[in-house]
């Protein structure tokens, strides 16, 4: 990795931040850096939170255009396949993912916001899927994850019109999770980090598994996958642990191991 992408970590979250300022535009070399750095925390099971920022004035504005102006259809069917490739490696980490958004998230920016579990809004934060306005459509996963969080029709206005979104729209509409004041996000996105931190990371990934699935398939298909993940975990520390703490103690005392 390079200084594109900087993984810092505190306690058990980790911060992944976009460091290509003025506007952390999505090009090739920090899509490569953003998948290392996906890896990095994936491996790490002192991990057990993740944040993503882009810093105080700006998440990421979108892709490089400049970049993507002169290209043809061979290569920008290469170059969006690894933009896709990046950015399904974030919403595939197997832990809770915030998404901490000051300044603009549009486009590609907006896109990799939709692969956290949940967005952090400044109040003055503005969002949007700008890519029609270039004659163009998302090619990030916009298409795909943003009707799925908000709604077929909701998602089709914030394409077609490829309008901004405030942070109390974005609240509103389910496209943020929570909206704070400016100087806030990163630290609020830090407190919910840290509240899934302390959980039992295992049965987090397992859950998270099961819902991300259930959004691509039939009931019964996802059933029977929540009920082999259900008795799998039977067979982990933590599960021993905290039914041991529930019957010793009552419920939620218990300490995991993640293991």
């Amino acid at each position: 990795m390079s200084e594109l992408v900087l993984v810092q970590t505190e306690q058990a979250v980790a911060t992944i931040r976009l460091n290509r300022p003025p506007m952390n535009a999505l090009n090739g070399a920090i899509q490569a850096d953003l998948a290392a750095a996906v890896a990095q925390v994936s491996a790490d099971d002192t991990v057990r939170a993740v944040v993503l920022y882009g810093g105080e004035k700006i998440f990421a504005a979108g892709a490089d255009i400049k970049e993507m102006s002169d290209a043809g259809y061979v290569q920008m069917t290469q170059n969006i396949g690894r933009l896709q490739g990046a950015l399904n490696a974030v919403a595939a980490i197997g832990k809770p993912v915030i998404a901490a958004i000051t300044g603009y998230a549009l486009g590609g920016g907006l896109e990799l916001a939709l692969c956290a579990d949940f967005r952090v809004l400044g109040e003055s934060a503005r969002v949007g899927q700008p890519e029609i306005l270039l004659g163009l459509i998302p090619g990030g996963g916009g298409t795909q994850r943003l009707p799925r969080l908000i709604g077929p029709a909701r998602a089709k206005d914030l394409i077609f019109t490829g309008r901004f979104v405030g942070a109390a729209e974005a609240l509103a509409i389910g496209l943020a999770d929570q909206v704070v004041a400016d100087d806030q996000v990163y630290q609020a996105a830090m407190k919910m980090a840290t509240s899934y931190a302390s959980g039992p990371a295992i049965a987090i990934a397992a859950a998270k598994r099961a819902i991300d699935i259930s959004l691509d398939t039939d009931l019964a298909t996802g059933l029977e996958y929540e009920q082999l993940a259900f008795a799998g975990l039977f067979a982990t520390e933590d599960a021993r642990t905290g039914m041991r703490s529930f019957l010793e103690n009552g419920p939620g005392k218990a300490t995991f191991s993640g293991r």
